[in-house]
This record gives C-alpha cells, sequence and structure tokens, in this order.
C-alpha cells in the first residue's frame, strides 16, 4: 500500500458544513501569534520570536489545551501538526502522549484543514518551510493509526473533477479575497473608534489614519499590478525590521505604529478561515477582537445571534446569581497536565455537561438569563475535574480561585463589562464621544475565568452575540439603562491589546496566505 493509499483510507474528507456547531479555529496556533504584552516587549527591546520561544510556546500550549478543553471539536491547520513546537512535542514522543493525539484525532476532536492538499501525510512542497523532524513524527503518528480511526480533513473542496480548480478558487473567494477587501477598507472605518480601540492615543489618531492611508494605498498598488496581498508582504513593508525574515519575527520599532498595524493585520488575517468555515475563531483573553473591524457581518448572522435592542442588551450585563463554589482551588497552570490528561477530561460526564451548556446557550443568546448560570456551575465542576486531574502529577501547583463570568458588551469605542460569581459583582464602562459617523455596531463576548488571574490558568472567552443599534438615540437609551444600574462607575479610556492568528498553509498552488 502506498503512502498516498494509506492516507486515504485513514483520512475522512469532510465539508465545513459537516463540522461540529461548536467547532472553534484557535488563533493562538498562528507562527505569528504573541501574547500582547509580549508582543509590546519585544517591539521595545528588538528581540525576536526565537529569543522570546521559550514563554511563547508555554504560552501557546496553555491555549492549545484550553481550546480542547473548552470546545467540542478544533480545526487545526495541517502545518501546525509538525510545525509548532506546542503540538509536535507530542507526536514526537513514543508514549501515552501520541497515543492520545491519535484518539483525538479519530474522535473528531482534533481536525486538520487542508489547504491544497489532498490528504494529511502528503509532503509538503519543497519551497515551504517545514521542520522535519515535525513532519516525520506527524507521518508516523498517523501511519500507526488503528485500522479502524478515520481523520476527519476538512478542505474548501473535494471535487477532483477539474483537476482541484474548485477548491483553489474557493480558497481564493473565501480566503485571500476577503483578507485583500479588507485591508483595502481600513481607511474606511471611523478612524477614531479604530485608533480607540487599538490603543492609539487620542492625540495622535490623526497620525494613525495618515499611516492607515499608507497602508491601504500599498495594497492598492499590489493589486492594481496583479500581485497577491498577503500579511508578509503588509509586515515586510509596515511591521518587520528591513532586510529581516518575516518568520524571525523581528518587529521595528522606527516604523509608525508598527504595533498597532499588525494588531489589525493579524485581525484580519485570522478571521478568514473562521468565517470560509462557517464557525468561530477562538480569541485568547486579552486579545483584540474582530469588533474592531466595524462590519456589518450579515453572514454570521446565522451563527451567532444579533441583538438590536437596547432593554435586551442591558440583559447581559444585569446581576446573575450563582451557585455556591464547593471547591476553592484550581491548577494554576493548564499546561502542566498532558495531553493525555486533556483526552481523559472529555471522557467524563462533567466535560460534555460544560460543552452541552456553553453550546445551548450560544444557540439562544436570547436566553442568556436561564443559560449562564448552568454554564457557570458546568465550569466550576470542570476545574474541579481539572484540579483532579493535576493533582495526579507532581509539577501542577493548586492555587487560590475565585471563579466568575465577565460579559464584556461592546458598541463602537464603548466597552462595557460586569464581573459576577462568587458572591461578587461588579459593572463599569469605558465610554468615548460617538463622532459624527459613529459606529453603532459591536459584540457581547462571554469570558469564564478566575478573577484572581494568571494567564496560565484555565479561561474561555467566545462572542456570542452581535451588537447592531439602528441609531445614535437607541446607543443613548442603552447607554442610559446601563448606568442606571446599581454599582456601575466610568473608567478610563478603552485598551486593546494584539494578537496574530491562525488561518492557512502556504501551498504550491496557492499564493503564500
Amino acid at each position: 500500500m502506498t503512502d498516498a493509499d494509506r492516507s486515504d483510507s485513514l483520512m475522512s474528507p469532510i465539508q465545513p458544513e459537516q463540522l461540529d456547531p461548536g467547532a472553534v479555529i484557535a488563533q493562538s496556533l498562528d507562527n505569528q501569534w504573541v501574547p500582547a504584552q509580549l508582543t509590546r516587549d519585544m517591539i521595545e527591546s528588538g528581540r525576536s520570536l526565537d529569543q522570546v520561544d521559550r514563554r511563547r510556546v508555554r504560552e501557546v500550549r496553555a491555549e492549545y489545551f484550553r481550546s480542547l478543553i473548552n470546545a467540542s471539536q478544533v480545526v487545526i491547520n495541517r502545518a501546525y501538526f509538525y510545525n509548532n513546537d506546542a503540538i509536535n512535542r507530542d507526536l514526537m514522543e513514543e508514549d501515552e502522549a501520541r497515543a492520545a493525539h491519535r484518539r483525538l484525532l479519530a474522535s473528531g476532536a482534533i481536525v486538520p484543514f487542508l489547504l491544497g492538499e489532498r490528504h494529511p501525510a502528503e509532503e509538503p512542497p519543497a519551497h515551504l518551510h517545514v521542520r522535519r523532524q515535525g513532519f516525520t513524527a506527524w507521518q508516523e503518528t498517523l501511519a500507526g493509526m488503528s485500522a479502524s480511526d478515520r481523520v476527519r480533513c476538512v478542505r474548501m473542496s473535494w471535487d477532483d473533477s477539474q483537476g482541484d480548480k474548485e477548491n483553489r478558487e474557493r480558497a481564493r473567494i473565501r480566503l485571500f479575497q476577503p483578507f485583500t477587501e479588507k485591508v483595502q477598507g481600513l481607511t474606511a472605518k471611523d478612524i477614531d473608534v479604530l485608533a480607540a480601540q487599538v490603543g492609539v492615543a487620542r492625540e495622535d489618531t490623526d497620525r494613525f489614519g495618515a499611516r492607515l492611508g499608507e497602508v491601504v494605498g500599498f495594497s492598492n498598488g499590489l493589486s492594481v499590478s496583479r500581485q497577491p496581498v498577503v500579511r508578509n508582504t503588509l509586515y515586510e513593508e509596515f511591521v518587520s525590521v528591513p532586510g529581516t525574515n518575516v518568520a524571525e519575527g523581528r518587529y521595528d520599532r522606527a516604523k509608525p505604529f508598527a504595533a498597532e498595524i499588525k494588531q489589525l493585520l493579524d485581525l484580519i488575517y485570522n478571521v478568514n478561515l473562521a468565517d470560509a468555515l462557517g464557525r468561530y475563531p477562538l480569541t485568547p483573553v486579552g486579545s483584540l477582537r474582530r469588533v474592531v473591524l466595524q462590519e456589518a457581518r450579515e453572514a454570521r448572522a446565522a451563527t451567532v445571534g444579533v441583538v438590536q435592542d437596547p432593554e435586551q442588551l442591558l440583559t447581559f450585563l444585569r446581576r446573575q446569581s450563582f451557585a455556591a463554589v464547593q471547591d476553592h482551588l484550581t491548577p494554576a497552570a493548564v499546561n502542566d497536565l498532558s495531553l493525555h490528561d486533556i483526552w481523559r477530561l472529555r471522557q467524563t460526564p462533567v466535560w460534555n455537561a460544560y460543552i452541552q451548556a456553553f453550546g445551548a446557550l450560544t444557540a439562544a443568546p436570547e436566553a442568556f438569563h436561564d443559560g449562564v448560570g448552568r454554564v457557570f456551575d458546568c465550569y466550576v465542576r470542570l476545574n474541579s475535574e481539572i484540579l483532579k486531574l493535576a493533582r495526579e502529577r507532581r509539577q501542577a501547583r493548586p492555587s487560590a480561585w475565585r471563579p466568575v463570568v465577565e460579559v464584556v458588551v461592546t458598541v463602537g469605542a464603548a466597552v462595557f463589562t460586569a464581573v459576577s460569581g462568587n458572591e461578587l459583582w461588579q459593572v463599569a464602562g469605558s465610554v468615548l464621544p460617538l463622532t459624527v459617523s459613529g459606529s453603532l455596531t459591536g459584540s457581547v463576548q462571554l469570558v469564564l475565568r478566575n478573577r484572581m488571574a494568571g494567564r496560565q490558568e484555565q479561561r474561555f472567552a467566545r462572542e456570542i452575540a452581535t451588537v447592531r443599534l439602528a441609531s445614535e438615540r437607541e446607543w443613548a437609551q442603552f447607554h442610559d439603562l446601563v448606568r442606571r444600574l446599581p454599582g456601575y462607575q466610568d473608567t478610563a479610556g478603552p485598551a486593546a491589546t494584539g494578537t496574530a492568528s491562525a488561518t492557512t498553509q502556504d501551498n504550491e498552488d496557492l499564493p503564500e496566505y
């Protein structure tokens, strides 16, 4: 049996619509993803990705595990299985880690995304960067799967009647073209809102807008000359140190607004695969969210509820009551667990109840008051189960825990946050005046976390509704309702942090994305 035959026999090709409704695409697995604070440190100190690799890989692995804990299914770009050290370390071990990875593949918990390949074990094109040891481990992992196992692989199209032409066209239309359009539409946004949400000081807004004009002009020039508009090319011009390979991750503090432009490019880059597959991008807590793009997003209305009524929007911020917390400890580091532990966790009734509760809430956000308490209770029980697994490993360090639900409502440049749980409730607003063309779109995000926060702890954040108010009058009505909530406080202007994100890999038949 040839490698191709073997791969075909173990693979179940699926279309995007066959993914689980709760499937996510984890942003943190992208080769340029860096936590927000670390990004700022890198630009200030001139350090590269390799120079912060140890800290970064630890962060990525924690986000990788969180995605497997908090979502029924995770879609991962095939290249990341062998090029991302946070993932391939499990494949290189001959013990329970590789066995756990095989089980997660066979169960459909992990779904490889194939851009131009037709099977998961296919040799990458020679011109692409490949960690050879990781790729060998990936092939061995697939080759060692049981004859009855099947790996679900998702692709834009599997129709080969025209030599893969349909798949290439869908990739261009759903991935490459939307990236170009979003980049070229940046100056059509409300620049005041955009600047505030990426953290630009108000006095620098005009300079920031002018720099965005340069980004758009450069992108237009590429399009006119029929050159692809891809993130690496824009990085070279506006973000990276001249003469360096973009993959090195050396970001140039001498280039105006390099950090903010990186945030925007990474955000735009991230959302395309999730949109193309009709699923969610999984946003690490504190990372820049797509509400910054000020989109109408009619295409996502089928999977994310749209809130248009000020009274209905207020329900997300009103106080909730939750069950008492019995166990006041949580593992301080999710990635102190093993992949085998994650597999075991996913087999428990507690995990299944949590996934079902969260799925019900995201399917019907209008029933938030009825469903959020159950999600919280399931979240508390899930963390107790994680703690039980963590205690079996000597290196796991339990720490104090105050579990909370945080709801973040964004409308234009205004951000309202309500924190509730464990006998605690706070609500605060960070509001900038609406401009003449003020954006009245936004989102509702649900965050489950430990109030005594540490980056390595279990937490989850996901958008559960889109906000679209019809007029400034409705915005004023909503703002007035929120200000009447007991204990409401106004805070300083909204702060935003950046991230990089995962979408597609390079392929010889498609331009670098």
